[in-house]
């Protein structure tokens, strides 16, 4: 059972610059350390989240053969590591906010944002997801959800274990980032499984402040977040199976969990 080393990048995006963001990633990238298996960016890492009409937003968004994913399967093949985040996505003709995550030989899974923010617009500009991604990696079962879908436990329910780690990419004002640190931990406890939450930094452009705010949680609702050892803005964390799965055979409360499934409108 191999420990999973993650890398958890509070990135400052430059809204609506791809260049500069794939540069600022790249930057990273190349100060990470180089035993990190997985390295996780925000939601919408590349853009900012949306804002606009959807024709604006249509003119960010790209098929998942696109230039954004193509990039970052050189990325991860360049570094050695998986990527996870999200990015604008338009699939024939409709657009959404889709989790990837893409690892070191190019194998790529895709699974969009359910949750829309309705406070934003969100929901009138994107369409939602249906299925939530689900990932093994490295002997690692892996889930992942977008921002707004945190504050739903029914979507990120655990069911029977199908997760060890559940992955949280978000555009989460400063404003709210008291709830986001909650909403991550809440999350761990219910599911006795690992929580990673990367946030952004900047200012969007309707002025809206983002602080960064990114932890690694364990399965008991601890905060095991290391910063950058270099001092730079960089979280790591070390993640253990063997820790998991003693603590799930110890606490087994996922066998009194309740039976449910989910209608979609």
């Amino acid at each position: 059972m191999k420990d999973l080393k993650v890398c958890l990048y509070p990135q400052e995006i430059v809204w609506n610059d791809k260049e500069r963001n794939f540069s600022n990633l790249e930057d990273a990238l190349k100060r990470m350390h180089p035993a990190t298996d997985l390295f996780i960016v925000p939601e919408t890492f590349s853009t900012g989240c949306p804002y606009g009409d959807k024709e604006s937003v249509r003119e960010l968004a790209e098929r998942n053969s696109g230039d954004t994913v193509e990039r970052l399967k050189q990325l991860a093949r360049r570094y050695h590591v998986a990527l996870a985040g999200s990015f604008l996505a338009d699939t024939g003709g409709l657009l959404g906010n889709r989790a990837f995550f893409i690892e070191p030989n190019g194998e790529e899974y895709f699974g969009d944002k359910r949750h829309l923010f309705s406070m934003a617009g969100e929901d009138k500009l994107l369409s939602p997801g249906h299925k939530r991604m689900k990932v093994r990696y490295r002997g690692w079962e892996i889930a992942m959800v977008v921002c707004y879908d945190i504050r739903f436990p029914v979507w990120c329910r655990n069911v029977n274990n199908e997760y060890d780690l559940l992955i949280a990419v978000a555009n989460w004002p400063k404003a709210r980032v008291e709830a986001w640190k909650k909403l991550l931990m809440a999350r761990a406890i219910e599911n006795e499984a690992y929580v990673c939450g990367v946030d952004c930094k900047g200012t969007d452009v309707k002025d809206i402040e983002y602080d960064g705010t990114s932890m690694a949680i364990d399965f008991k609702g601890n905060d095991i977040s290391v910063p950058d050892p270099e001092g730079g803005d960089l979280v790591y964390a070390t993640l253990s199976l063997e820790k998991l799965y003693a603590f799930r055979d110890k606490f087994p409360a996922y066998k009194d969990a309740d039976s449910f499934r989910i209608i979609f409108d």
